[in-house]
């Protein structure tokens, strides 16, 4: 499971993310609402483990393995893996590569059969996010989660950028990494099937889109760095639709 206990993230000499407290257990999938600047991509990134997010207080477990100060690399290995919402264009390294390299370079592995699941056979010889559309780069990024196979996925806005033809193959994908798609368990039920998921998730939305795709068991509200909310992901994301995301934390604080 992910374990993080008091986290407290500095960026560039300020406190960014104050007292985190979250479990997300195998076969979970949380969602992450908040407002722009609140932190939830800054989440992301220190559990990804990027070095500019130091972390100043508290500590992450993973799989029963304090990750705190570990590098990318070694919690990339461990099974902790990242779809970004603004991902780099890489000039002079082919899609097709990069996909071999997210999956630890395994012989057996068939790039074209990964690539054909999201539509993206025809890419495979372009520079990785060369001339991309938004929607390609998200199935880019999908591509190279699948190659991974990460047992813990972290998701940046995976609707952002992406036009009515790609969400559903977005959402579905990412139903599928999850295990909360139910496609091809045959026999078995959808019990024994919940039963049998791992794969963890955190994914963070603005619009909510996701939930249409994505059986979520938790949501989290992130608000000025802050972790004020965890429940429902329907019913937060109804009151922050409604009353927005001030009077949202608000209620919340009140009623603790």
């Amino acid at each position: 499971m992910l374990m993080i206990e008091d986290l407290q993230v500095e960026l560039a000499g300020k406190i960014i993310l104050r007292h985190i407290d979250l479990e997300i257990k195998p076969g979970e999938t949380h969602v992450l609402f908040g407002p722009n600047g609140s932190g939830k991509t800054s989440l992301l990134m220190t559990i990804m483990g990027y070095p500019q997010y130091r972390i100043v207080g508290g500590k992450i477990i993973f799989k029963g393995v304090d990750i705190t100060n570990s590098p990318i690399n070694e919690r990339a290995k461990l099974g902790i893996g990242m779809s970004y919402q603004r991902p780099p264009t890489i000039h002079g390294l082919k899609t097709r590569q990069m996909v071999q390299l997210c999956s630890g370079n395994k012989e057996e592995l068939s790039v074209e059969d990964l690539a054909r699941r999201v539509n993206f056979v025809d890419f495979l010889e372009r520079d990785v996010n060369a001339g991309f559309s938004g929607g390609e780069i998200k199935r880019s990024e999908l591509l190279q989660l699948m190659a991974q196979n990460a047992d813990l996925m972290l998701f940046d806005e995976p609707e952002s950028g992406v036009d009515l033809e790609n969400i559903a193959l977005v959402g579905n994908t990412i139903a599928r990494l999850l295990q909360k798609d139910g496609d091809g368990i045959g026999a078995k039920t959808r019990l024994q099937y919940r039963r049998e998921r791992t794969k963890m998730g955190l994914i963070i939305t603005h619009t909510g889109h996701i939930l249409d795709y994505v059986i979520v068991d938790k949501g989290q509200l992130l608000y000025d760095g802050v972790l004020s909310c965890s429940t429902n992901p329907r019913e937060i994301f109804k009151c922050i639709t409604e009353v927005g995301y001030e009077e949202c934390v608000r209620c919340t604080l009140e009623n603790r």
